[in-house]
Parts: structure tokens; sequence; C-alpha cells
């Protein structure tokens, strides 16, 4: 139903276990979405006399006050070990929206296709050989009338409309449906603690062994991605050189962000700057598409509910 990259992706991000459990319902995926509490195994790597306080990093999230912000720890590449930073919060219709599955087939199905171009090329009657002269008379022989062997009715004959190449199966994705897309698969790599940020890509080694002891000792999957709000010129030396001696490892800046490569991997390492900038355009994406008329009764919904804007 879904292709059959589908199986894979669904292996990967786990997401047949989240969405088709016998157990799973709106409130249950909804707990997990809106839990703040950090990864397993996070309290034991915390000094006991850390400040919960002074770790709390806030940020200015443009966001309904009825929803929970979700939690998630900054992290440094400076040392393999883990170190935890602070705790950022994330904007909740970002990194806590509803899982739609459909919403990420779509994505898929879309990347799949738009850049297939059909160069194949089927001949018609006229670009077949032979076939110049009649087959046999007209008339008298007790068969039907036939004026060339290359007739589309004729075995190994021309083909009528067939394929004639250059077709492409390029179309538009609207632009609400892919930032929901992206919205989706980072909500789903949130959740499942596939998620990690960090205070840049900066790393003191060039030597890929130290990327791979990082993804041991912090416990990443095979396969990484790492995005950042730099272009790739601008990349820290040592990551680029580290990064494109490991196979599994791979780099996007954020305008190359989609969800294909997001869930082709098992975890997902985004800088802050990444994270600011990919919240800012997917919000501004989601809101500039809203129904003229809904958001103009808006005002008036959030006032019965006693909800206000922040």
């Amino acid at each position: 139903m879904f292709g059959r990259f589908f199986p894979t992706v669904m292996k990967n991000v786990g997401l047949g276990n989240l969405l088709f459990s016998p157990i799973c319902n709106r409130c249950c995926i909804s707990r997990l979405l809106y839990s703040q509490a950090p990864p397993i195994g996070v309290a034991e790597r915390i000094s006991p006399a850390a400040d919960t306080a002074s770790l709390l990093l806030e940020r200015d999230v443009d966001h309904l006050p009825h929803l929970e912000k979700p939690q998630a720890w900054l992290e440094s590449l400076a040392t393999r070990e883990s170190n935890k930073l602070a705790i950022l919060d994330l904007h909740p219709d970002v990194f806590a929206t509803f899982p739609r599955i459909d919403i990420l087939h779509r994505n898929i199905q879309w990347q799949k296709v738009y850049k297939i171009i059909d160069t194949k090329i089927e001949k018609n009657r006229a670009e077949c050989s032979g076939g110049g002269r009649k087959p046999w008379r007209q008339k008298g022989s007790g068969r039907a009338r036939h004026g060339s062997i290359r007739s589309p009715i004729w075995k190994n004959g021309g083909k009528a409309h067939g394929a004639r190449g250059g077709r492409t199966y390029w179309y538009v994705l609207p632009a609400q449906i892919r930032a929901w897309g992206l919205r989706v698969a980072m909500t789903v790599k949130h959740t499942q603690d596939n998620l990690c940020i960090v205070d840049s890509l900066d790393v003191p080694s060039s030597d890929p062994q130290y990327l791979e002891d990082i993804g041991k000792e912090r416990y990443w999957g095979e396969s990484v991605l790492f995005i950042d709000h730099k272009p790739i010129e601008d990349m820290p030396e040592n990551f680029m050189d580290a990064i494109n001696r490991v196979k599994m490892y791979n780099f996007l800046p954020t305008e190359g962000v989609n969800c294909y490569s997001l869930l082709k991997h098992e975890t997902l390492v985004m800088t802050i700057d990444a994270v600011n900038f990919l919240e800012t355009r997917l919000m501004s994406l989601t809101n500039r598409y809203c129904k003229p008329e809904l958001e103009k009764d808006r005002p008036i919904i959030e006032t019965q509910l006693g909800l206000t804007r922040p």
C-alpha cells in the first residue's frame, strides 16, 4: 500500500511499533509526544550536585499556552563522552505534532518520483524496418486485407501511441504538506530518542574514529545525519575531513533537509542554529497557508477558551 520503500523506513524509525501497536491510541501517543522526562540513562550521567534550574536554557518559543513544550538536552562534541550543557525548550508544533504516516508517505512518494525521467522510445509503423510492400494481394486470397507487415496489429509491428521518451513524473507537492512532513519526521525522531542537539559541529580531531567513538558512547544508530545552518564551504575543517571517511555518516545544510533523508538515517544530530532556523521556517510555512476565514475567527475562539497568545 505504501510502496516498497516504506517498510524499510518504518523499521528504521519504528513507526510500526509507534502507530500500529494494539495498545496504541491517541492518549498514549500524546503522552509520548508531550513527555518532558529526560531520555533513559541520562539521569545517571548527570552529577547529583548539578542544579537543574541552572541547566535550563530559555528560548523564545511562540506557541499556544495550553501546549506543553517538549525538551531536549543540549550537548557538545568536544569530548567522546556525553557532555550535557543545558536543557532546551522546543517548539511543540514542530517537535510534538501528531504523527501522520500518510503525510510521510506523500512526501516520500513525491521525492521518489519527481526526479524520474522516462527516456523509453517505442517505434511506430513508419520507423520499423521492412513492410514496404503489400504482403498479399487485396482480393482473392481469402485472407484479411493488409497493406504492411509493420502495422500495429501485426506481431513485431509498430506501436500505436507508444512511449516517445522524455516523460517526467514530476508534480508539485503543496508547501504545507512538505512542511507538515518535516514536522512529523522530527517529532518521531525526538519521541524515539533519536534526536541529538549540539552547540556546534566543531570536533577537536579530524580522525574518523573520533566520530565513531562518539556514536558508540552516546548510543547513536548505525547511520547518522548531521544538520547545520551553514553552507558546506563554511563547515569546520576537522568535521568535514572526519565525516567524509565514515560511510554511514552524512551532512546536510538546513536548505537541503527533507523527509527522505530524515527517515533514512537512524539518528539525527542538529545544531542549535539549525533548530532555530527550521522552527522559524516551518512555522512560517505552516501559518502562511492557513485559511483566512479560520484566522479571522481565531481571536474569538481563543477568548472563549481562555487562551491568550504569549
